[in-house]
């Protein structure tokens, strides 16, 4: 079973995130939660609406597909930054967490707070335009994320010389199962991509970047 908070469907996260627009206002003072962080995922959740609709409309067009899921990314990845930086400011009553569409954190067992796990990972070509990360913690023999924890957050992105550090790669996204599949737009074809991988507990907490590897997009 999937420790992941985050609902793998899409409409489960849409509509979790539809939930917190209406429960954070209230929840303001406590979590020290902004106008403008709230008015920020209104406006993620009208763009993943009006890609999905568009993407609905016009069945078959790759290139709405590709951007009404870059849109969900989008929405999601600001989602677990929020929760990251906001959720935790203050002990939240079973009740709020239950407002948000959120399971209470277990406060009988010890918290995993340190990440003291590193990723190791190896990168496959499956499909056209897709390449296939598995990924395990280092110094293990067996494919899975340390107990408690969210996933791994892979970072990437598509670049003509190598990345000196891994600060230097823009894009990110939570792998909770692995093997996990990245997939390109076609204009990416022949290039290389660059990545890396870090567990994160779930307290939002990252642990070490691993070295960064690269592929070519097939």
């Amino acid at each position: 079973m999937s420790t992941d908070w985050m609902p793998r469907r899409r409409e489960d996260q849409l509509a979790m995130a539809r939930l917190w627009v209406t429960a954070l206002p209230p929840l303001k003072p406590l979590l020290a939660v902004t106008d403008a962080e709230i008015s920020e995922l209104e406006d993620l959740i009208e763009d993943v609406e009006t890609r999905q609709v568009a993407a609905q409309t016009n069945r078959g067009d790759q290139v709405l597909v590709a951007r009404e899921r870059e849109a969900f990314e989008a929405m999601v990845a600001y989602m677990r930054t929020l929760r990251r930086r906001r959720f935790f400011n203050y002990p939240m009553t079973s009740s709020q967490w239950l407002s948000l569409g959120l399971s209470p954190p277990d406060l009988v067992r010890t918290p995993h707070i340190d990440v003291t796990e590193v990723v190791e990972f190896e990168l496959r070509l499956r499909n056209i335009r897709e390449v296939l990360i598995n990924f395990w913690i280092k110094g293990e023999v067996h494919h899975a994320k340390p107990a408690g924890y969210d996933g791994a957050v892979i970072i990437w992105d598509v670049l003509d010389s190598p990345p000196a550090v891994p600060d230097d790669l823009s894009h990110h996204t939570m792998a909770s199962r692995t093997p996990h599949a990245l997939e390109f737009r076609e204009d990416q074809r022949g290039k290389t991509v660059y990545m890396a991988l870090a567990w994160q507990n779930e307290r939002g907490l990252l642990g070490q970047w691993s070295e960064i590897q690269n592929a070519v997009v097939p």
